[in-house]
């Protein structure tokens, strides 16, 4: 009897180690989750990922801005739009390094350098000078840059003449129709011989978009008036001084002279001469009218080619700059009234967008 009851105990004390152990095995220590097996573990001892194809890839972008004004941010605001259409997404699986040159080189250049140094994905390049500083400091740390609002990427030697790109950049252009912007400004001003431009000397995409306006503007009747600055520091006693020879003012997408518009236009206003504008947001601020680019759609388009390249679909080195080309009618009624021009309803008529009031 006592060897039936030994046997017993032995038995019930092996059945309750073994679901103990089996406890051991099958318990995380919070009592909780299950881990799973050695097969199934990642080499960091973390669950594999259960979301099969879903891309879990994340980029680091660097957006480096050479001035401060309202085509520029819009660029800004479409290429993050353009990826976000591709499904790269800022905050989701994007990080956004951005720096604002204030319209110096100098400046520019450490921007990038910067970039360089946290070694970011690619470096988004908002204005010519930014881009040539992008692609100097880039290709020697091998990251790509795409631009966007390089009116002339060709003769800023960040493409050849068939548009095939220097290295490892490319982007988009926000190239002037000159001729149409001629056409609008003969229709409004039947009367006018003169049109003025101010221009950044050292920007080579304002000297080559003098030289068009020189080469077309007899074709309408005008002459070019041209007066060259070296910093935003000069824009005022160049205004004083252009304003003195000129019917008219066409401005280019010249930076350093967009930063400073709003002086431009006071001192136009007061002697009662049309200033007209390149693109949406010069209107809006006090234009008469423009013959200009959407460059939040220039930004959205620069994004989905940075989209390509951050994806691996193709290098920046095989993709030539892409232009829009569609350029629209914007005119601001406020300013034709203060000025006591009738905008032509031949314009007004087939504008993308005609505006009541002077933004600041």
């Amino acid at each position: 009897m006592k060897k039936s009851i030994k046997t017993a105990a032995l038995t019930a004390l092996a059945a309750v180690l073994a679901l103990s152990l089996t406890g051991c095995s099958t318990s995380s220590d919070s009592g909780g989750s299950n881990t799973p097996s050695s097969e199934n573990a990642s080499p960091t001892g973390q669950a594999p990922s259960t979301t099969g194809a879903e891309d879990k890839t994340s980029y680091t972008v660097g957006i480096g801005q050479f001035a401060a004004h309202g085509s520029l941010d819009n660029c800004r605001e479409g290429f993050l739009l353009g990826l976000a259409e591709e499904g790269i997404v800022e905050g989701e699986n994007l990080t956004i390094l951005y720096e604002n040159a204030q319209a110096d080189g100098a400046i520019a250049s450490q921007i990038v350098t910067n970039f360089a140094s946290q070694n970011v994905d690619l470096i988004c390049a908002v204005a010519t000078p930014m881009a040539q500083s992008a692609y100097s400091v880039g290709k020697k740390k091998d990251i790509p840059v795409i631009y966007t609002a390089v009116t002339d990427p060709v003769a800023a030697e960040l493409a050849g003449n068939d548009g095939t790109p220097a290295g490892e950049i490319t982007g988009t252009s926000d190239k002037l129709p000159v001729t149409k912007q001629l056409q609008m400004i003969r229709a409004i001003l039947p009367q006018a011989k003169t049109i003025g431009i101010l221009f950044t000397t050292s920007e080579v995409n304002s000297i080559s978009a003098i030289e068009e306006y020189k080469t077309s503007a007899p074709e309408y009747g005008f002459e070019i008036v041209d007066m060259g600055i070296s910093t935003t520091a000069d824009v005022p006693l160049a205004a004083d001084a252009l304003l003195e020879k000129v019917d008219c003012v066409t401005n280019l997408t010249d930076n350093t002279v967009v930063a400073s518009l709003p002086v431009i236009l006071d001192k136009a206003a007061k002697k009662n001469i049309p200033v007209f504008g390149s693109e949406i947001e010069q209107v809006k601020i006090g234009c008469l009218a423009a013959m200009g680019l959407d460059y939040i759609d220039l930004g959205k388009q620069t994004g989905k080619m940075a989209a390509v390249v951050l994806k691996g679909g193709q290098k920046a080195s095989e993709m030539k700059f892409q232009v829009i080309e569609e350029a629209a009618f914007y005119g601001n009624t406020k300013v034709a009234d203060d000025l006591g021009i009738t905008l032509p309803e031949e314009l007004t008529s087939t504008a993308k967008e005609l505006f009541t009031e002077i933004t600041q």
